[in-house]
C-alpha cells in the first residue's frame, strides 16, 4: 500500500465489522514499507479502534504486512471483535462515525481551519470521518438542518 500515490480507504468502511480499521490496515502496511506520506500510522484515531479492539499497533503493523485482507479480517474477528457482542460493535461504530472536536478547543480550531482550506462553503461538515472523506475526495453528501 503506498500512501504516497493513493488515499486510504475511509473511516466509514468497516473492516471485520469495525469502522476505521481498513483505514488503519492501509496504514498500517504503508508504515512498514515507508510509504506513509503525509499519513500518521497510530494517530489518534487508530489508537482509538487499537484501544477498543484491544490490540497492540506494532502487532498489528506487522501482521497487517505479512497476510491479505481477508486473512486479517479472521485474525480480526477471531482473536478481537469475537469478545464484543453485536451490540457493542454497533454502538462502538456509531459512536466513531460521530466524532467531532470539542466546540471551543484547539482541536476544533484546527478542524474549521483544514475543513475552510478544503472547501470552506462546507461549514455543514462537523465530524472528523467527513472531514477526511472530503480532503480524500469521496462525495460527502450535504447534512440538512435540524
Amino acid at each position: 500500500m503506498d500512501l504516497t500515490k493513493r488515499t486510504p480507504r475511509s473511516v466509514k468502511d468497516k473492516f471485520a465489522g469495525v469502522v476505521m480499521l481498513g483505514r488503519t490496515t492501509d496504514k498500517a502496511r504503508a508504515s512498514q514499507a515507508g510509504q506513509l506520506g503525509e499519513y500518521d500510522y497510530n494517530c489518534g484515531m487508530d489508537q482509538g479502534v487499537f484501544g477498543f479492539l484491544g490490540i497492540d499497533h506494532e502487532e498489528y503493523r506487522n501482521k497487517a504486512s505479512s497476510i491479505d485482507d481477508a486473512q486479517l479480517e479472521q485474525w480480526v474477528r477471531k482473536e478481537f471483535a469475537a469478545k464484543k457482542t453485536p451490540a457493542e460493535l454497533d454502538a462502538w461504530n456509531a459512536e466513531f462515525l460521530q466524532m467531532a472536536p470539542e466546540p471551543g478547543s484547539d482541536k476544533e480550531t484546527y478542524f474549521v481551519g483544514l475543513r475552510d482550506a478544503i472547501d470552506p462553503t462546507r461549514t455543514d461538515i462537523t465530524r472528523w470521518a467527513d472531514l477526511l472523506d472530503l480532503d480524500e475526495g469521496r462525495p460527502v453528501p450535504h447534512a440538512t438542518p435540524a
